[in-house]
């Protein structure tokens, strides 16, 4: 013992140097940056656009650092859900840390299943080896042990914090009670169907073509994945695969499993995690968008081969091609049993994400996406003393991938920061996942008498018609390419056109009177543009066709029915679709026309028609070019000639069209400007957005983010988001139930200590699960009149006890309010027995004595 503490001056100093080094190192790191922006004292009612004056976004991708970094004053808050039980300890002990909590993070395992162009055999080509690997992992194991708690079993597609999985919780139940594991079936499984692809085993391994059959698990080691991956490989090499381990960070890992080719057969299984920035209130397009090219244009999703009925089914929830509540829960079912037996990715665990934050900032958190995934962090962020001041935030990783409107960047940290950039028409309320009116005085949809669509916020008048929605012979439904020309409804349709939904929406007075930061004026042309871009892309005849683009675009082509802008003062615009949605707000925040800068969309067209850069990373390899990055890398010289030349003739893309809403005097206008922030920023994202981007320093790891002075809205708008009324839930009910007697159940709803108002809340459903945890009962608690408030009773009846028959038996019971969309759970284990093993007995009999005997 002595032997080590006489160490102990020498460690502590080493210590204490390497604190003040790495204070010193993050003065350096930001002494570039101008001085001045202090917190002072203000009223946020009389202050227009953001609550602080700069956001320096910085690369920190050590979790282990942060609260040492918060507690120095380095860092104000991270950018990142922890998942470490350690570090949560930590973040709770400390006094100068807070933090928030979300859970609409989840890890999966995402599989390769293209066929290796080197002849090697990959095992997960077959859905039915993939489909086992849901029995291979433990996923209680994954969340208890691997994730510290800090994290609930998944099987299934669905978030199992959002309102589909309470909606679907008995299908749910009985497909994780199908999945549940099972390691002795998985390795029959994958024995089996490796014997039929002409691989043997030998000694407890496996061979192909006279090789070990070796598979490599690309892990990533940025949070507890890594645990995860080793947990995996570990389970792959007891089945007998010899296993390669590639420990990547998330930029060396994307370009691998989302960059790069699939048929080389780089990898096998990826560590992957996907976050929900917002709650998802209907969750039917996650099978597009996970399991089929649809998806997203990468090479990975490419390689999807969807059986056919699940292909089917997917589209169908996709485009919300149902006409009824009950009809998308059939096909939600049909997809979740299919998604499992495709199991192109194996769900592991939702987990509970912490962000820790410096004690004295305070921000609206979404409950899904927590800060990162926030659309109203950059509306809310601020110190609790003041206002302005400088902020720093760190990420794991930015620019992660290359930045534009089109095909850009899908990481969140990325889109993080782009939100704080844009200022969308509409924003999500980050505890019910509804949108509301953040651009738009409002919007009135009409709908088919037969479609599921209900309204919640006053902004939105719904109306339902049982007469077909006539779609108007001027509205746009299509773009020619080869004439650059857009096409009417009357042109394509000339006997007509109907639609399931209708939306009009009219923007504020002043829309097209605002300026991009760059200091030009909207335009008409913004919206026009990046529609025309979008059948563009999808057009073989076009030099700007998209391969990667199509299966998207199709799935729009086949709901979208046509668009027109009815008025100018204010923009109104009228849309119509047979794709709807179950809220009429959502529907709205769907059919908004996408905004882009028309001069800076325009010259990274114009860089890809000319075949010298690609707005998607598979256009990208396909032509042999750079990805375009609107903000970084070998693309800015690029654009920067695009724009001297479009700026000296004064090009116009698809000028045929576009003239008709941009004056000559606009487009000298827009070129100067641009000419003259990319002088000074050094980059080409230009946005409407509560904060500009100042500065980008890849080379450093940071970006630098401004107030925008000339933001039209009071810094108060959205501060009324501070905190969500999660339901709180206590279940009080027997222990132990005698068959031939009736239970009943007490649920106390409360919430910071009090009752939660009866108004407020939607539903309170239970699920009976016997011992073998099949439902075999399933129904809904009555509320107590006052003074009971708060309270709900369940009563069990004689005979639906009696099914359950003797055993472990649980009540589970979930909450859904208006205030909340995700809902609140509690569950109850009760045992059922016998009368006569409880001492209840035929009169006259004597009750059978217990001694003192253990087993």
């Amino acid at each position: 013992m002595m032997e080590r503490l006489k160490f102990l001056p020498f460690i502590i100093a080493v210590l204490v140097v390497g604190a003040i080094a790495g204070v010193l190192w993050m003065g350096e790191r930001h002494a570039g940056y101008d001085q001045g922006f202090a917190v002072q004292p203000g009223d946020p009612a009389q202050r227009r656009g953001a609550l602080v004056d700069e956001v320096i976004f910085t690369v920190e991708s050590d979790p282990g650092r942060i609260v040492a970094l918060i507690e120095r004053g380095a860092h104000h808050l991270y950018g990142q859900g922890l998942d470490s039980a350690s570090l949560f300890r930590l973040i709770q002990a400390s006094s100068q840390v807070d933090y928030h909590l979300s859970r609409g993070t989840s890890v999966e395992l995402t599989f390769n299943p293209a066929r290796f162009e080197d002849g090697r055999l990959n095992p997960f080509r077959v859905p039915a080896i993939r489909e086992a690997m849901n029995w291979l992992v433990d996923r209680r194991y994954v969340a208890e042990e691997l994730f510290g708690g800090l994290a609930a079993p998944r099987y299934l597609p669905l978030n199992t914090a959002f309102p589909d999985y309470a909606r679907l919780a008995a299908t749910a139940r009985e497909l994780e009670l199908h999945y549940r594991h099972d390691p002795a079936r998985a390795e029959a499984v994958i024995g089996q169907e490796l014997l039929k692809l002409g691989a043997k085993r030998l000694d407890g391994s496996w061979f192909y073509n006279d090789q070990p059959l070796r598979l490599t698990v690309l892990i990533r080691t940025d949070d507890n994945r890594e645990r995860v991956g080793d947990y995996i490989a570990n389970l792959l090499e007891d089945l007998g695969f010899a296993v390669q381990r590639l420990y990547r960070t998330a930029e060396e890992a994307a370009r691998i499993w989302i960059a790069g080719d699939p048929a080389l057969g780089q990898w096998h299984i990826y560590t992957g995690a996907w976050i929900s920035p917002v709650i998802n209130r209907d969750v039917g397009n996650d099978f597009n968008f996970y399991y089929t090219p649809r998806g997203r244009p990468e090479p990975l999703w490419q390689a999807y081969q969807p059986d056919p009925e699940f292909d089917q089914v997917a589209d169908r929830l996709d485009r919300r091609d149902y006409t009824s509540v009950e009809q998308r829960q059939a096909l939600m079912k049909d997809a979740l049993r299919l998604a499992m037996q495709d199991s192109a990715r194996v769900w592991l665990v939702d987990k509970q994400s912490i962000w820790p934050h410096a004690e004295n900032i305070a921000v609206a958190v979404d409950l899904a996406g927590g800060v990162t995934g926030s659309a109203l962090w950059p509306y809310t962020l601020r110190f609790k003393d003041g206002l302005g001041g400088r902020l720093v935030i760190g990420t794991p990783s930015m620019l992660t991938e290359p930045w534009n409107p089109v095909a850009g960047s899908n990481w969140i940290f990325d889109l993080m920061i782009m939100r704080a950039l844009g200022d969308a028409a509409v924003l999500p309320d980050p505890f019910t996942g509804l949108f509301w009116p953040q651009r738009i005085q409002g919007a009135t949809v009409t709908v088919a008498a037969d479609a599921p669509v209900s309204r919640t916020l006053d902004w939105v008048t719904l109306e339902k018609t049982r007469q077909a929605l006539e779609v108007p012979p001027d509205a746009w439904i299509a773009w020619e390419a080869d004439a650059g020309r857009i096409i009417t409804v009357g042109e394509k349709h000339p006997d007509g056109l109907t639609a399931r939904s209708r939306a009009i929406i009219k923007y504020e007075d002043d829309y097209l009177k605002r300026r991009w930061h760059d200091g030009s004026r909207f335009s008409v042309a913004d919206l026009v543009l990046p529609w025309i871009l979008t059948f563009e892309r999808a057009d073989e005849n076009s030099r700007l066709f998209d391969p990667g683009h199509l299966p998207r675009f199709l799935v729009y082509q086949r709901h979208f029915k046509g668009w027109r802008i009815i008025d100018t003062a204010p923009l109104t615009v009228e849309v119509y679709s047979d794709q709807v949605f179950l809220d009429a707000e959502n529907l709205v925040a769907n059919r908004l026309p996408a905004l882009q800068p028309w001069h800076v969309l325009g010259l990274g067209i114009e860089a890809e028609r000319r075949g010298e850069l690609a707005f998607s990373t598979a256009q990208a390899d396909r032509l042999g070019v750079e990805q375009i990055s609107y903000v970084s890398g070998p693309s800015l010289e690029i654009l920067r000639d695009y724009l001297a030349v479009a700026a000296k003739v004064g090009h116009l893309p698809f000028a045929k069209e576009l003239a008709a809403w941009v004056e000559p005097e606009e487009i000298t206008q827009r070129y100067t400007a641009l000419t003259d922030w990319v002088a000074q920023r050094g980059h080409f994202w230009v946005d409407d957005g509560p904060f500009y981007l100042h500065s980008v320093r890849p080379l450093e790891g940071s970006l630098v983010l401004r107030r925008n002075q000339d933001f039209p809205d009071y810094a108060d708008k959205w501060l009324h988001f501070s905190e969500p009324r999660i339901p709180e839930l206590e279940i009080d009910a027997p222990l132990v139930v005698v068959l031939g007697e009736a239970m009943e159940a007490t649920l106390n709803i409360t919430f910071a200590g009090r009752p939660y108002p009866r108004e407020e809340i939607d539903e309170v459903r239970y699920l009976l699960f016997d011992a073998d945890d099949r439902l075999l009962n399933r129904g809904e608690l009555e509320p107590l009149e006052p003074p009971e408030q708060g309270r709900w009773r369940l009563t069990l009846p004689v005979a639906t006890l009696q099914r359950l028959g003797a055993g472990a038996n649980s009540l589970e019971i979930a909450v859904t309010t208006t205030n909340v969309a995700l809902p609140g759970f509690a569950s109850h284990a009760f045992a059922t027995v016998p009368a006569h093993d409880y001492g209840v007995g035929e009169p006259g009999e004597e009750p059978p004595q217990h001694g003192g005997q253990h087993d």
